[in-house]
């Protein structure tokens, strides 16, 4: 068996439940009922830097016991201007750790295409309106092996710590902070700042920034875009550095909450796994009568099944062969697809209203449009190596929809948590520890994996 050894479980979420479309009416959330944004903390007064308030970690299973407030002023030049380091065992192990340059151990990739090795990274002090976290699981998404290998563009900033789907615990907060307290449970996702002006950053879609820079990604990305998200290049070397870490420094408007209800280790997917798949199906319309096409039975394809079943619609899986036929029923779905049957294939044409397509391999996207009914839409959200060749005639002849999909913004993405929230829906992980990734990686690539990784960063 090429399955990697490991002391930890693997976690399974609970099963999704299942929505009659005609007893349960729209399950899919309406857009106003969230008005967070990233914006939201950005005409707060400023007020005098301050120390960050600090925990100590609680007992397994807890709320952090003790509240450490530590005074600035008090320590010594020294102290004041070496970074302190963050060790997993204890929320903050050092008194006032992040009023200060903080250095933290991590898993890097210290060359393009290497493999990722145990290094120390530092993280800014804070700043009056960051919140700083105690990362306790970190995801293993296909993107992170992408970047780390120059297998979407070359030129990528090393050492390079991936990681975008973040799961952890607020261990300091700064003065001007009003989101977040000392011992809640939160995660970030695929961002940590963007410019916070552009009319796509002020109505809540902050992937899709326009900013100078962009929006500042999680990882490999420079700080420096912003004069708002700059840091001292001779102490971060002001580029941003991901997940698979103990610790992150990140403005509290890129923080989300994590329903309590939800396994910790399992719904830190949902920063990317889960919002990936969300979005388009909220933004293009799901609705309950909808029958639903996942394609995949991925990271991604598995969320989808899980939120399509959530929503109420009636969800086929679309799959190579059937070795995934018995799981797709496990997770909800209500029917399979083989893809390479030429004859269910015929039968399936013009049958359904929605495609959600999370392939990142090639394939034949035309011999998808055809299983759409009039006015259906297929949405990607995996990104094959190689354009996709597309007949017009296969869109205009049936008025049908192509379209794509970037994760969601800081708004979108609290949505889709307490959707999640409310119906117990956490992805299918197995939790590794930080020396197993490597082989996890490849693992991943070979799809041998049900259906997220998700590295425990106390193992650090």
């Amino acid at each position: 068996s090429n399955a990697i050894p490991s002391t930890h479980p693997t976690h399974r979420s609970s099963t999704t439940p299942t929505l009659d479309p005609e007893s349960h009416p729209p399950a899919i959330p309406s857009r106003t009922r969230h008005t967070m944004s990233a914006l939201d903390t950005t005409s707060a007064a400023p007020s005098p830097p301050r120390s960050p308030t600090s925990a100590l970690e609680a007992p397994a299973g807890g709320t952090p016991t003790k509240k450490v407030d530590f005074d600035v002023a008090s320590a010594t030049e020294a102290e004041a201007s070496a970074p302190v380091h963050f060790t997993p065992t204890a929320n903050i192990a050092t008194p006032g750790a992040f009023a200060q340059p903080t250095s933290c151990k991590c898993m890097a990739a210290l060359t393009e295409g290497g493999r990722l090795e145990p290094f120390t990274i530092t993280r800014r002090a804070l700043k009056p309106t960051d919140v700083a976290i105690q990362i306790k699981y970190a995801g293993v998404c296909h993107s992170d092996i992408h970047q780390a290998r120059g297998e979407w563009s070359k030129g990528g900033v090393f050492p390079m710590v991936t990681g975008h789907e973040v799961g952890g615990v607020v261990a300091a907060v700064g003065d001007a902070v009003t989101k977040f307290s000392v011992g809640d449970v939160v995660g970030i996702g695929c961002m940590v700042d963007s410019c916070r002006s552009c009319k796509y950053c002020v109505r809540g879609d902050e992937q899709y920034c326009k900013g100078k820079g962009g929006a500042v990604f999680t990882y490999g990305d420079s700080t420096n875009k912003y004069e708002h998200s700059a840091e001292d290049e001779e102490v971060t070397n002001a580029v941003t550095y991901g997940g698979y870490s103990e610790s992150v420094v990140v403005h509290e408007g890129f923080v989300c909450t994590i329903p309590s209800n939800l396994d910790l280790a399992a719904a830190t997917p949902l920063l990317c796994a889960g919002v990936t798949t969300y979005s388009p199906l909220i933004h293009y319309g799901l609705r309950p009568h909808h029958k639903l096409a996942v394609v995949g039975l991925g990271g991604l394809g598995h969320m989808g099944v899980k939120f399509g079943v959530a929503m109420g619609a009636e969800v086929t899986v679309v799959s190579r062969g059937t070795g995934k036929m018995e799981d797709s029923k496990r997770l909800g779905a209500h029917h399979f697809l083989d893809s390479t049957d030429k004859e269910a294939m015929a039968v399936a044409a013009d049958t359904f209203d929605f495609i959600l397509d999370t392939v990142a391999a090639n394939h034949d996207v035309g011999a998808l449009l055809d299983l759409l009914t009039v006015d259906g839409k297929c949405v990607m959200v995996g990104i094959p190596p190689d354009a996709v060749p597309i007949s017009a005639f296969k869109l205009i002849m049936g008025r049908k929809i192509l379209a794509g999909s970037l994760i969601g913004g800081v708004r979108e993405t609290q949505e889709m948590l307490d959707f999640c929230g409310r119906h117990d829906i956490t992805c299918d992980i197995e939790t590794i520890r930080a020396d197993e990734v490597n082989e996890a990686w490849e693992r991943a690539i070979a799809s041998d994996v049900k259906y997220r990784f998700v590295i425990d960063t106390a193992t650090l």
